[in-house]
Protein backbone atom coordinates (compact mmCIF):
# COMPACT_ATOMS: atom_id res chain seq x y z
CA UNK A 1 0.00 0.00 0.00
CA UNK A 2 1.05 3.62 -0.48
CA UNK A 3 2.55 5.01 2.71
CA UNK A 4 0.96 8.43 2.15
CA UNK A 5 -2.45 6.81 2.71
CA UNK A 6 -1.50 6.65 6.39
CA UNK A 7 -0.67 10.33 6.71
CA UNK A 8 -2.79 12.81 8.66
CA UNK A 9 -2.45 16.28 10.19
CA UNK A 10 -2.11 16.46 13.96
CA UNK A 11 -2.11 19.82 15.77
CA UNK A 12 0.79 20.24 18.19
CA UNK A 13 -1.59 20.82 21.07
CA UNK A 14 -2.85 17.24 20.73
CA UNK A 15 0.58 15.81 21.63
CA UNK A 16 0.64 14.89 25.34
CA UNK A 17 3.76 16.02 27.19
CA UNK A 18 2.71 14.50 30.53
CA UNK A 19 0.47 11.52 31.36
CA UNK A 20 -2.95 11.76 32.94
CA UNK A 21 -3.05 11.70 36.73
CA UNK A 22 -4.02 9.26 38.04
CA UNK A 23 -2.89 7.01 35.20
CA UNK A 24 -6.27 5.39 34.65
CA UNK A 25 -8.02 8.76 34.32
CA UNK A 26 -6.99 8.92 30.65
CA UNK A 27 -9.77 9.01 28.07
CA UNK A 28 -10.43 5.90 25.99
CA UNK A 29 -12.12 5.73 22.59
CA UNK A 30 -13.98 2.48 21.99
CA UNK A 31 -13.99 1.40 18.34
CA UNK A 32 -16.40 -1.46 17.69
CA UNK A 33 -16.01 -3.98 14.89
CA UNK A 34 -18.76 -2.30 12.90
CA UNK A 35 -17.11 1.11 13.07
CA UNK A 36 -19.21 2.58 15.89
CA UNK A 37 -17.42 4.91 18.34
CA UNK A 38 -18.05 5.70 22.00
CA UNK A 39 -16.14 7.65 24.66
CA UNK A 40 -14.99 6.22 27.97
CA UNK A 41 -12.08 6.51 30.38
CA UNK A 42 -9.55 3.78 31.16
CA UNK A 43 -11.25 3.26 34.53
CA UNK A 44 -14.24 1.88 32.58
CA UNK A 45 -12.18 -0.99 31.15
CA UNK A 46 -13.56 -3.73 33.48
CA UNK A 47 -17.11 -2.92 32.35
CA UNK A 48 -16.10 -3.13 28.68
CA UNK A 49 -14.68 -6.65 28.99
CA UNK A 50 -16.36 -9.94 29.87
CA UNK A 51 -15.56 -12.55 32.53
CA UNK A 52 -13.25 -15.08 30.91
CA UNK A 53 -11.41 -12.50 28.81
CA UNK A 54 -7.62 -12.36 29.19
CA UNK A 55 -5.42 -9.27 29.19
CA UNK A 56 -1.86 -9.70 27.90
CA UNK A 57 0.77 -7.21 29.08
CA UNK A 58 4.35 -6.60 28.01
CA UNK A 59 6.45 -6.63 31.18
CA UNK A 60 9.62 -5.20 29.63
CA UNK A 61 11.35 -2.51 31.67
CA UNK A 62 12.74 0.67 30.11
CA UNK A 63 16.44 1.21 30.73
CA UNK A 64 18.15 4.64 30.60
CA UNK A 65 19.35 3.96 27.07
CA UNK A 66 20.12 7.52 25.96
CA UNK A 67 23.88 8.08 26.26
CA UNK A 68 25.75 11.36 25.77
CA UNK A 69 29.49 11.60 25.30
CA UNK A 70 32.41 12.24 23.00
CA UNK A 71 33.83 10.49 19.97
CA UNK A 72 37.61 10.29 20.31
CA UNK A 73 39.89 9.97 17.28
CA UNK A 74 43.52 10.71 18.13
CA UNK A 75 43.62 14.19 19.63
CA UNK A 76 40.21 15.10 18.25
CA UNK A 77 37.06 14.97 20.41
CA UNK A 78 33.55 15.62 19.13
CA UNK A 79 30.19 15.44 20.86
CA UNK A 80 28.09 12.35 20.16
CA UNK A 81 24.84 10.85 21.41
CA UNK A 82 23.67 7.25 21.18
CA UNK A 83 20.32 5.59 21.70
CA UNK A 84 20.75 1.90 22.48
CA UNK A 85 18.52 -0.23 20.30
CA UNK A 86 19.10 -3.94 20.89
CA UNK A 87 21.60 -5.94 22.91
CA UNK A 88 23.65 -8.35 20.80
CA UNK A 89 26.08 -9.69 23.42
CA UNK A 90 27.26 -9.27 27.03
CA UNK A 91 29.35 -6.24 26.00
CA UNK A 92 27.57 -5.14 22.80
CA UNK A 93 24.55 -3.08 21.80
CA UNK A 94 23.20 -1.92 18.48
CA UNK A 95 22.60 1.83 18.66
CA UNK A 96 21.44 4.81 16.65
CA UNK A 97 24.02 7.58 16.94
CA UNK A 98 24.18 11.27 16.10
CA UNK A 99 25.98 12.55 14.11
CA UNK A 100 25.95 9.16 12.37
CA UNK A 101 27.97 10.13 9.30
CA UNK A 102 31.00 11.19 11.33
CA UNK A 103 31.67 7.94 13.16
CA UNK A 104 33.68 5.10 11.71
CA UNK A 105 34.65 1.63 12.83
CA UNK A 106 37.40 1.67 15.46
CA UNK A 107 36.60 5.10 16.90
CA UNK A 108 36.59 5.34 20.67
CA UNK A 109 33.66 6.83 22.59
CA UNK A 110 33.57 8.21 26.13
CA UNK A 111 30.10 8.39 27.65
CA UNK A 112 29.41 10.21 30.90
CA UNK A 113 32.14 11.81 32.98
CA UNK A 114 35.92 11.77 32.85
CA UNK A 115 36.74 9.18 35.50
CA UNK A 116 38.22 5.75 34.79
CA UNK A 117 35.85 3.55 32.77
CA UNK A 118 35.47 1.13 35.67
CA UNK A 119 34.19 3.87 37.97
CA UNK A 120 30.74 5.39 38.19
CA UNK A 121 30.38 8.42 35.97
CA UNK A 122 32.06 7.17 32.81
CA UNK A 123 31.51 4.42 30.28
CA UNK A 124 33.86 3.79 27.34
CA UNK A 125 33.24 1.89 24.11
CA UNK A 126 34.54 1.29 20.61
CA UNK A 127 32.60 1.78 17.39
CA UNK A 128 31.93 -1.53 15.65
CA UNK A 129 30.34 -2.36 12.32
CA UNK A 130 27.52 -0.36 10.77
CA UNK A 131 24.24 -2.17 10.06
CA UNK A 132 22.07 -2.03 6.95
CA UNK A 133 19.53 0.26 8.61
CA UNK A 134 22.16 2.78 9.70
CA UNK A 135 22.60 1.62 13.29
CA UNK A 136 26.10 0.95 14.57
CA UNK A 137 27.43 -1.61 17.03
CA UNK A 138 28.88 -0.30 20.28
CA UNK A 139 31.46 -2.59 21.90
CA UNK A 140 31.77 -1.56 25.54
CA UNK A 141 34.79 -1.98 27.80
CA UNK A 142 32.47 -3.41 30.45
CA UNK A 143 30.33 -6.52 30.16
CA UNK A 144 27.34 -8.23 31.73
CA UNK A 145 25.98 -6.85 35.02
CA UNK A 146 28.86 -4.34 35.26
CA UNK A 147 27.78 -2.85 31.93
CA UNK A 148 24.13 -2.76 33.04
CA UNK A 149 25.11 -0.88 36.18
CA UNK A 150 27.22 1.61 34.23
CA UNK A 151 24.43 2.30 31.72
CA UNK A 152 22.03 2.90 34.60
CA UNK A 153 24.52 5.34 36.08
CA UNK A 154 25.29 7.48 33.02
CA UNK A 155 22.22 6.99 30.84
CA UNK A 156 19.02 8.97 30.49
CA UNK A 157 15.46 7.89 29.79
CA UNK A 158 15.10 8.07 25.99
CA UNK A 159 11.93 10.13 25.71
CA UNK A 160 10.21 9.90 22.31
CA UNK A 161 11.39 12.61 19.90
CA UNK A 162 8.00 14.32 19.85
CA UNK A 163 8.32 14.91 23.62
CA UNK A 164 12.09 15.46 23.79
CA UNK A 165 11.86 18.20 21.16
CA UNK A 166 9.51 20.17 23.43
CA UNK A 167 11.00 19.61 26.90
CA UNK A 168 13.87 17.86 28.62
CA UNK A 169 13.74 14.62 30.58
CA UNK A 170 13.28 15.01 34.34
CA UNK A 171 12.91 12.83 37.43
CA UNK A 172 9.15 12.45 36.88
CA UNK A 173 9.83 10.60 33.64
CA UNK A 174 11.76 7.89 35.50
CA UNK A 175 8.40 6.87 37.01
CA UNK A 176 5.94 8.10 34.41
CA UNK A 177 7.67 6.34 31.50
CA UNK A 178 7.51 2.92 33.16
CA UNK A 179 4.59 0.55 33.66
CA UNK A 180 3.90 -0.43 37.27
CA UNK A 181 4.46 -4.11 36.37
CA UNK A 182 7.76 -3.68 34.47
CA UNK A 183 10.31 -6.30 35.55
CA UNK A 184 12.46 -7.46 32.61
CA UNK A 185 15.21 -4.92 31.81
CA UNK A 186 15.90 -4.29 28.14
CA UNK A 187 13.48 -1.86 26.49
CA UNK A 188 14.53 1.55 25.20
CA UNK A 189 10.91 2.65 24.73
CA UNK A 190 7.92 1.99 26.96
CA UNK A 191 5.00 -0.26 25.98
CA UNK A 192 2.83 2.80 26.41
CA UNK A 193 -0.64 1.23 26.47
CA UNK A 194 0.34 -0.27 29.80
CA UNK A 195 1.17 3.10 31.34
CA UNK A 196 -2.54 3.59 32.08
CA UNK A 197 -2.79 0.72 34.57
CA UNK A 198 -2.96 1.17 38.36
CA UNK A 199 -3.21 -1.29 41.26
CA UNK A 200 -6.88 -0.37 41.68
CA UNK A 201 -7.61 -1.08 38.01
CA UNK A 202 -5.88 -4.47 38.24
CA UNK A 203 -7.98 -5.32 41.31
CA UNK A 204 -11.25 -4.41 39.58
CA UNK A 205 -10.31 -6.40 36.48
CA UNK A 206 -9.61 -9.44 38.64
CA UNK A 207 -12.94 -9.00 40.42
CA UNK A 208 -14.63 -8.87 37.02
CA UNK A 209 -13.14 -12.27 36.14
CA UNK A 210 -10.63 -10.93 33.61
CA UNK A 211 -7.26 -12.66 33.92
CA UNK A 212 -3.85 -11.02 33.44
CA UNK A 213 -0.89 -12.60 31.63
CA UNK A 214 2.58 -11.34 30.81
CA UNK A 215 4.90 -11.63 27.84
CA UNK A 216 8.19 -9.80 27.19
CA UNK A 217 9.15 -7.83 24.10
CA UNK A 218 12.08 -5.46 24.49
CA UNK A 219 10.94 -2.42 22.52
CA UNK A 220 13.69 -0.90 20.41
CA UNK A 221 14.36 2.66 19.28
CA UNK A 222 13.26 1.63 15.79
CA UNK A 223 9.67 2.11 16.96
CA UNK A 224 10.20 5.87 16.57
CA UNK A 225 11.76 5.75 13.10
CA UNK A 226 9.67 7.16 10.24
CA UNK A 227 8.76 5.02 7.26
CA UNK A 228 10.92 6.51 4.49
CA UNK A 229 9.73 4.43 1.54
CA UNK A 230 6.74 5.16 -0.68
CA UNK A 231 5.22 1.67 -0.50
CA UNK A 232 4.76 -0.52 2.57
CA UNK A 233 6.15 -3.50 0.62
CA UNK A 234 9.58 -1.83 0.63
CA UNK A 235 9.78 -1.14 4.38
CA UNK A 236 11.95 -3.32 6.61
CA UNK A 237 11.14 -3.53 10.31
CA UNK A 238 13.81 -3.55 12.98
CA UNK A 239 13.92 -6.81 14.93
CA UNK A 240 13.06 -6.89 18.63
CA UNK A 241 13.74 -9.67 21.15
CA UNK A 242 10.82 -11.30 22.91
CA UNK A 243 9.58 -14.26 24.90
CA UNK A 244 6.28 -16.07 25.42
CA UNK A 245 6.62 -18.68 28.15
CA UNK A 246 5.09 -22.16 27.81
CA UNK A 247 2.84 -21.39 30.79
CA UNK A 248 1.49 -18.22 29.20
CA UNK A 249 0.98 -19.89 25.82
CA UNK A 250 -0.98 -22.73 27.46
CA UNK A 251 -3.10 -20.31 29.50
CA UNK A 252 -4.02 -18.18 26.48
CA UNK A 253 -4.86 -21.21 24.35
CA UNK A 254 -7.17 -22.33 27.15
CA UNK A 255 -8.87 -18.91 27.13
CA UNK A 256 -9.72 -19.29 23.44
CA UNK A 257 -10.82 -22.89 23.98
CA UNK A 258 -13.34 -21.66 26.60
CA UNK A 259 -14.66 -18.96 24.26
CA UNK A 260 -12.89 -16.06 25.94
CA UNK A 261 -11.12 -13.23 24.16
CA UNK A 262 -7.44 -12.35 24.16
CA UNK A 263 -7.06 -8.62 24.81
CA UNK A 264 -3.62 -7.30 23.92
CA UNK A 265 -2.46 -4.33 25.97
CA UNK A 266 -0.40 -2.55 23.35
CA UNK A 267 0.94 -3.20 19.89
CA UNK A 268 4.13 -4.76 21.29
CA UNK A 269 2.19 -7.55 23.02
CA UNK A 270 0.16 -8.03 19.86
CA UNK A 271 3.17 -8.28 17.55
CA UNK A 272 4.77 -10.86 19.82
CA UNK A 273 1.60 -12.95 20.17
CA UNK A 274 0.99 -12.91 16.42
CA UNK A 275 4.62 -13.97 15.86
CA UNK A 276 4.15 -16.90 18.22
CA UNK A 277 0.84 -18.10 16.74
CA UNK A 278 0.55 -20.64 13.95
CA UNK A 279 -1.91 -20.76 11.08
CA UNK A 280 -4.07 -23.03 13.23
CA UNK A 281 -4.50 -20.25 15.82
CA UNK A 282 -2.47 -22.07 18.47
CA UNK A 283 -0.04 -19.92 20.44
CA UNK A 284 3.33 -21.61 20.91
CA UNK A 285 6.14 -20.77 23.32
CA UNK A 286 8.48 -18.25 21.73
CA UNK A 287 11.99 -17.00 22.39
CA UNK A 288 13.89 -14.88 19.91
CA UNK A 289 13.62 -11.96 17.54
CA UNK A 290 10.57 -10.80 15.64
CA UNK A 291 10.38 -8.26 12.84
CA UNK A 292 6.74 -8.86 11.96
CA UNK A 293 5.22 -5.98 9.96
CA UNK A 294 1.43 -5.86 10.09
CA UNK A 295 -0.45 -3.90 7.42
CA UNK A 296 -4.04 -3.99 6.10
CA UNK A 297 -4.80 -7.41 4.67
CA UNK A 298 -3.08 -9.28 7.50
CA UNK A 299 -5.19 -12.06 9.03
CA UNK A 300 -4.98 -11.99 12.82
CA UNK A 301 -4.58 -15.34 14.55
CA UNK A 302 -4.31 -14.64 18.28
CA UNK A 303 -5.63 -11.24 19.35
CA UNK A 304 -9.32 -10.34 19.51
CA UNK A 305 -9.22 -6.92 21.21
CA UNK A 306 -6.45 -4.32 21.20
CA UNK A 307 -5.92 -1.55 23.74
CA UNK A 308 -3.49 1.00 22.35
CA UNK A 309 -2.61 4.70 22.38
CA UNK A 310 -2.91 6.98 19.35
CA UNK A 311 0.03 6.71 16.96
CA UNK A 312 2.19 8.81 14.65
CA UNK A 313 1.18 9.64 11.07
CA UNK A 314 2.81 7.37 8.45
CA UNK A 315 3.97 5.02 11.23
CA UNK A 316 4.03 1.23 11.23
CA UNK A 317 1.79 1.33 14.30
CA UNK A 318 -0.94 3.33 12.57
CA UNK A 319 -0.69 0.76 9.78
CA UNK A 320 -1.11 -2.01 12.37
CA UNK A 321 -4.28 -0.55 13.93
CA UNK A 322 -5.62 0.03 10.40
CA UNK A 323 -5.09 -3.67 9.75
CA UNK A 324 -6.83 -4.56 13.00
CA UNK A 325 -9.96 -2.43 12.74
CA UNK A 326 -10.00 -1.53 9.05
CA UNK A 327 -8.31 1.35 7.26
CA UNK A 328 -11.44 3.43 6.68
CA UNK A 329 -12.60 2.91 10.26
CA UNK A 330 -9.31 4.08 11.74
CA UNK A 331 -9.08 7.14 9.49
CA UNK A 332 -12.47 8.22 10.81
CA UNK A 333 -11.56 7.24 14.39
CA UNK A 334 -8.40 9.35 14.36
CA UNK A 335 -10.20 12.31 12.82
CA UNK A 336 -12.84 12.03 15.55
CA UNK A 337 -10.17 11.74 18.26
CA UNK A 338 -8.42 14.89 17.01
CA UNK A 339 -11.67 16.85 16.73
CA UNK A 340 -12.84 15.89 20.23
CA UNK A 341 -9.60 16.63 22.06
CA UNK A 342 -8.00 13.23 22.64
CA UNK A 343 -4.33 13.41 23.61
CA UNK A 344 -1.89 11.55 21.34
CA UNK A 345 1.24 9.40 21.59
CA UNK A 346 3.16 7.88 24.50
CA UNK A 347 1.71 9.98 27.33
CA UNK A 348 -1.65 10.38 25.63
CA UNK A 349 -5.08 8.79 25.81
CA UNK A 350 -6.09 5.26 24.84
CA UNK A 351 -8.32 3.41 22.43
CA UNK A 352 -9.99 0.01 22.70
CA UNK A 353 -10.35 -1.71 19.34
CA UNK A 354 -12.61 -4.70 18.66
CA UNK A 355 -12.60 -6.89 15.58
CA UNK A 356 -15.01 -9.56 14.32
CA UNK A 357 -14.17 -12.97 15.77
CA UNK A 358 -14.99 -14.68 12.47
CA UNK A 359 -12.09 -12.84 10.76
CA UNK A 360 -9.50 -14.81 12.75
CA UNK A 361 -7.76 -17.71 11.09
Amino acid sequence: MRVDLFDFDLPDERIALRPASPRDAARMLRVDAGGQFSDFTVTDLPDLLEPGDALVFNDTRVIPAQLEGFRVRGENRAGMSATLHMRTGPDRWKAFVRPAKRVREGDRVEFGGTANACLAGRLDASIGARGEAGEIELIFDLSGPALDEAIAGVGHIPLPPYIASKRGEDERDRLDYQTIYAREDGAVAAPTAGLHFTPDLFARLEARGVSSHFVTLHVGAGTFLPVKVDDTADHKMHAEIGQVSPETADALNAVHARGGRIVSVGTTSLRLLESATGADGVIAPWTGATSIFITPGYRFRAVDVLMTNFHLPRSTLFMLVSAFSGYETMVVAYRRAIDTGYRFYSYGDSSLLFRPRESAE
